[in-house]
């Protein structure tokens, strides 16, 4: 079904893209590096020293999920961040040389992805989404400030890295994970023996619960009758799977493994590396490994480092031709500036006979609070009887988003918006005639969206709103134009930036080809559209960046 204003389309596991974006910082930062001495008397001076200031560091803006929903957003300097990550993401007694690999690996992967959030205000989150974040310990603090400003460079830019929990014994290629993903040289699939194929596991699923699992993914039909295994890479790993009884009737084995995980526990399907058998309406799944696999193996990396392999050894074995260097300078220029402490003040001795001193205060820093957004009639928002408490956010997000964007597409605000949040995939499905994997669609002047709880799970409740109100705000002036020329501006206005700022640089080097109308309607595959998509983006960067108008587009 042909959707008018178009569709957002987000992919269960997609890596992130790996591009350097200048960024607009619209929080107001406050300073507290003056500080004024009280007046005491006339008769009475004051000498202060200031101790010598450390060199202010970098700085990341990174989402920390509320337990209700949503996001705070935390300025966090890059080292602090980097020995949070490792107390999330390490395995426990790593040596200090496989924590340092670790923390150059941390570190890449988020310079190389500031643009993952950008159009949520904000850098990278603290979920398995992006990188987990904790409270850091004493070796990760170590381990951090050992590698401080080190990343892993590629053909002079930081290189798009992964890394997973273990290989399971063999580390796998991107595409292999994520269709359509690049499969650079130095992110092969090749044997890891320091892994060994840990660890070993099994799991038990009962026809009952998959069903209940692919249901909420979307998936349809009267019942499930089978499960089977259709295919495997060259490493061994479960490519596709057939599912008598639904539609789709096939799912890889990624999405598998993020369905089940999502509905039912990370804990029984660790990784894509398993065999698969029946005994009655149990489904019993025996495989090794936990994760993608893609790039550095956390297990096998702490064994080499138990072995007395050196960090730069480690990273040599899992990302080979890559090169350890000091930040670029555009990368730490992208980045937010962390606030400078407070100085510390020395007072020199008081000369006999004077008053005492009193105590030196900073000043104090702004309220940044602001009150919630009023009800606005045009601005209709449709909820579940339990997101009810989300109305006044969602509210905020939209209007912010619609203002913003119809600034920067210079066109009048539409006279009414209307957000409508499904309970279910299902129910979005009927409505917009959608596969289960995509986001949000837009009808005439309503938006139709999956629920709630999926958009933050995929991290894209921001930018999906964003992107359909693209549509909103263009479907009159595009309404002739060829699909990849309405899906490529709401991409290009909504998906990249921060603080509400679209992106205005695109990747046009090389030859691209514009998909036409039946690649984006009827694509072979989720990851044949996600190729279009990108297509899309990239015809109409190149088209502005030549300074066309988006309505110039064709």
């Amino acid at each position: 079904m042909f959707i008018a204003a178009g569709m957002l389309i987000v992919f269960i596991g997609l890596p992130p893209t790996a591009s350097l974006k200048a960024r607009t910082t619209t929080v107001a930062q406050t300073s507290t590096s003056g500080v004024t001495p009280p007046v005491v008397g006339p008769a009475v001076r004051i000498a202060v020293s200031v101790a010598p200031q450390p060199a202010r560091q970098p700085a990341l803006r990174i989402g920390v999920a509320r337990p209700a929903g949503g996001y705070a957003v935390r300025t966090i300097p890059i080292d602090e961040y980097v020995a949070g990550v490792l107390a999330g993401e390490a395995a426990r007694e790593t040596a200090p040389s496989a924590l340092e690999a670790l923390a150059i690996t941390v570190r890449t992967f988020a310079v190389a992805n500031l643009s993952r959030h950008g159009a949520d205000g904000f850098d990278l989150c603290d979920q398995t989404h992006c990188q987990v974040l904790r409270a850091a310990t004493l070796a990760t603090e170590r381990a951090a400030a050992a590698t401080s400003g080190k990343v892993l460079l590629y053909q002079g830019a930081p290189a798009s890295v992964f890394y997973s929990a273990s290989c399971g014994g063999r580390t796998e290629r991107p595409s292999e994970v994520w269709p359509g993903a690049k499969d650079p040289e130095f992110l092969p699939s090749r044997e890891d023996d320091a892994c060994g194929g840990t660890p070993v596991w099994t799991a038990e699923l009962s026809s009952s619960d998959l069903t209940r699992s692919l249901r909420a993914a979307g998936f349809t039909g009267n019942a499930l009758r089978d499960v089977r295994i259709l295919g495997r890479n060259t490493s061994g790993r479960v490519t596709q799977l057939g599912l008598a009884g639904l539609s789709p009737d096939h799912i890889s084995g990624q999405d598998l493994r993020v369905v089940i995980g999502r509905t039912l526990g990370w804990q029984h399907i660790k990784s894509t590396a398993f065999d698969l058998s029946r005994t009655g309406a149990v489904y019993q799944f025996s495989g090794h490994g936990s994760g993608h696999g893609v790039g550095l193996c956390v297990i096998g990396s702490a064994r080499l480092g138990a072995r007395g392999q050196t960090a730069p050894q480690i990273l040599a074995r899992y990302f080979p031709r890559t090169a350890i260097a000091m930040m670029p300078a555009a990368v730490v220029a992208a980045l937010e500036p962390a606030a400078a402490p407070p100085p510390v003040a020395r007072p020199e001795a008081p000369r006999a006979g004077a008053a005492p001193r009193a105590p030196i205060a900073a000043a104090p820093r702004a309220a940044s609070a602001s009150p919630p957004p009023a009800a606005v009639p045009d601005v209709m928002i449709a909820l579940p009887e339990g997101d009810e408490g989300e109305r006044e956010v969602l509210l905020g997000v939209a209007l912010q988003a619609r203002s913003a964007l119809a600034r920067d597409l210079d066109v009048v605000n539409p006279p009414r918006v209307t957000l409508r949040l499904h309970p279910t995939v299902e129910s979005y499905q009927r409505a917009t005639g959608q596969p289960w994997y995509t986001a949000g669609a837009t009808i005439d002047s309503e938006i139709h969206l999956v629920p709630l709880t999926v958009l933050r799970e995929r991290g894209v409740l921001e930018r999906t709103i964003r992107h359909e109100i693209v549509h909103l705000l263009t479907q009159t002036e595009l309404a002739a134009r060829p699909l990849w020329v309405r899906e490529g501006t709401a991409i290009y206005f909504a998906g990249e930036g921060a603080a509400g700022e679209p992106a205005r640089r695109a990747d046009t080097g090389g030859k691209i080809s514009c998909p036409v109308d039946r690649e984006l309607r009827e694509p072979a595959s989720p990851g044949a559209l996600s190729n279009a998509y990108a297509r899309a983006a990239a015809c109409v960067g190149r088209q502005i960046a030549a300074g066309r108008k988006w309505s110039e587009i064709r």
